[in-house]
């Protein structure tokens, strides 16, 4: 496999951006895509404005950030992608729209190039089976936020080579990351197990148990995490829990993941937490207020 020198990222949101930063950061050369250009933009001026922040408070120099943002190309469509040796997919945790992505990005891909899903839950051999050589398919699950984060999930396919997987660990490392190695199996290691936590703290508000305050100060005092898990949940998107929690019950067809009836119904009300402005919490004003 040719040496990883350029990292091609499909999706510009909070998550791909931040894969984004972090390679720039580690001197690797980046193209950002989304399904416009502006939409790659404003991944990129995110991005930017991160840094700018770490500057402000003296955590890296203007020159740094200047060299990190000058390896961030970005697109409105996936051609450029040819250049990379490394595409790493973070789009919606939609199967049907990665597996678009991963048929339309293969095309294109040189060879010896590596294919990788940041997906949070859905398992990589189902998903390798959009694109032709499965060997150099593979997961990279990164944490939200990723510049805060250490931890990366590895997860090979049942078909993905010894190679892409060195490849990947070394790719990780040098962003500066932990790697902890996972076989292919829906939720990987850590939303296998943090998903039914977060699915039952919903059903405990809504059966009245505790009110949201004490759950989360339960949880969060208890447990000594840093924040309750209905907090949690809205940091990572009600929506992104409903759907890594209905493709645990999907696929291993065990009822005990099956998904609150509030969770449910928050998502259809599009009260999807702090990226819409309220979630279980109301983020409109100076602090958050909880919405039942």
């Amino acid at each position: 496999m040719a040496e990883i020198r350029v990292i091609g990222v499909i999706g510009a949101g909070q998550m791909g951006a931040g894969i984004a930063q972090v390679s720039a950061q580690a001197s690797y050369d980046v193209i950002l895509c989304d399904v416009d250009r502006a939409r790659a933009e404003k991944g990129r001026d995110g991005v930017a404005k991160q840094l700018a922040k770490a500057v402000e408070k003296g955590k890296q120099s203007q020159a740094d950030m200047d060299a990190a943002m000058a390896r961030i190309r970005v697109s409105g469509d996936l051609a450029p992608l040819a250049e990379a040796q490394l595409v790493i997919e973070a789009a919606t945790e939609r199967e049907d729209i990665k597996r678009t992505i991963f048929a339309n990005a293969a095309a294109l891909l040189s060879p010896g190039a590596i294919m990788a899903s940041n997906t949070s839950s859905i398992p990589i051999t189902r998903l390798a089976q959009a694109v032709p050589d499965k060997e150099r398919f593979l997961g990279v699950h990164f944490f939200n936020p990723v510049p805060v984060m250490a931890l990366v999930e590895v997860i090979r396919g049942l078909a993905t080579s010894d190679e892409a997987v060195a490849a990947v660990q070394a790719y990780v490392e040098r962003l500066g990351k932990q790697v902890v190695h996972a076989f292919d199996a829906p939720g990987f290691v850590v939303n296998r197990i943090l998903l039914p936590m977060l699915n039952e703290a919903v059903f405990a508000l809504g059966e009245g148990v505790a009110t949201m305050q004490d759950i989360d100060t339960g949880v969060r005092l208890g447990l000594n995490h840093p924040m309750g898990p209905l907090t949690l949940a809205d940091y990572i998107g009600l929506d992104t829990c409903l759907e890594a929690i209905n493709v645990l019950q999907t696929t291993t067809r065990d009822p005990k993941y099956r998904p609150a009836p509030l969770l449910v119904k928050y998502v259809e009300a599009g009260w999807l937490g702090r990226k819409t402005g309220r979630g279980f919490y109301d983020y409109s004003g100076a602090e958050p207020v909880p919405t039942r």
